[in-house]
């Protein structure tokens, strides 16, 4: 995948910064942050840019060594060595913090973004407070989220045109209840894999396809395995930037400040090349052969909320935090 080299270098050359006599005068900051995300994927790189920033700019005071690729084990592993100590900085995204908080996964509920400015006005706004509270109280704290993009349907045996297409098909998903929920609802048969094993799963056919977005698909190589990529984009997820509770009120206010805004301006900076990367990807992907075709996103969500798809999140949400949801989408058939 090809990020921006003058989206990055803009970004990298920020962290130019001489430090402040305070922070020299610290001890070092050995600290570990772990990601799910291929090195390749720009959450990634830019993270790796933020955490180099931070370095620089506290003169090696704090040192952050970031690990990718699910170096620390499953998201669900590296949720839990945040909340303990054993590491102190984690990407984790919305779909996998469902199973600790359970209004992280609102950001996933089908069909409910149509675009990035609800999207963003919604995680900048009131659903990522509540979201950001929720965490704060089982001792994450969360910063602002990357994009890891709309997603939509790969296949190797058929393109989906109708819901009448997922009928029966095993469809990988992360650990995700939504997403399990929703392709259940629309009859396919969801698998749950870990993204480390997904490239071979699909590859002995364990899974006939996947969800994802289409820099995902880039970053992963899905490619060599898949054959057909409808645009479903029936599900949003992100990567919320946490660290926990403790380690973050044993740092120095500079340290924080410091930590806080690279990371903040390196969040910004991937959402912002992400959107150019999704916007160029599909002719790209077809030069590599995956087939695109697109897809008319109401059948689908007229299917979903016939089988009580929303009513039944709904319910599970709760109604208050439903609303808070609505009113960024506006109604969503429950």
């Amino acid at each position: 995948m090809t990020i921006s080299r003058r989206a990055l270098g803009a970004f990298i050359a920020g962290s130019a910064v001489a430090a402040p006599a305070v922070l020299r005068a610290q001890a070092p900051q050995k600290l570990v942050m772990g990601s799910p995300m291929p090195s390749s994927h720009s959450a990634s790189t830019f993270m790796a840019a933020a955490v180099e920033a931070i370095r620089k700019e506290t003169n090696g005071a704090v040192d952050i060594l970031f690990l990718p690729d699910s170096q620390l084990g499953t998201e669900a592993d590296m949720q839990r060595q945040l909340r303990s100590g054993a590491i102190q900085f984690v990407i984790g995204s919305c779909s996998s913090l469902q199973q600790v908080v359970n209004v992280a996964g609102m950001p996933g509920v089908a069909y409910a973004f149509r675009d990035y400015d609800q999207l963003w006005a919604a995680l900048d706004g009131e659903l990522g407070a509540m979201t950001k509270e929720a965490l704060a109280k089982v001792g994450m704290i969360a910063f602002k989220c990357l994009d890891n993009g709309f997603r939509s349907v790969t296949t190797s045996v058929r393109p989906i045109h109708s819901v009448d297409d997922l009928k029966g098909l095993k469809i990988r998903v992360p650990p995700s209840r939504l997403l399990t929920s929703l392709f259940e609802k629309l009859g396919a048969a969801p698998v749950t894999i870990s993204i480390g094993e997904l490239y071979s799963a699909l590859q002995t056919r364990v899974a006939d396809g996947m969800e994802n977005s289409l820099v995902q698909f880039v970053a992963l190589k899905i490619f060599e395995v898949q054959k057909y990529c409808s645009l479903t984009r029936h599900s949003w997820d992100g990567l919320w930037v946490m660290t926990g509770d403790k380690v973050w009120s044993s740092l120095p206010a500079e340290q924080r400040r410091i930590i806080q805004r690279r990371f903040d301006e390196a969040v910004l900076a991937q959402q912002k090349d992400f959107a150019r990367q999704d916007a160029e990807l599909r002719p790209k992907l077809e030069a590599l052969g995956l087939k695109f075709n697109d897809v008319d996103r109401a059948p689908f969500a007229d299917s979903l909320k016939k089988a009580g798809y929303y009513r039944d999140w709904k319910e599970k949400f709760g109604a208050d935090a439903w609303a808070v949801l609505e009113k960024y989408t506006g109604p969503l058939g429950a």
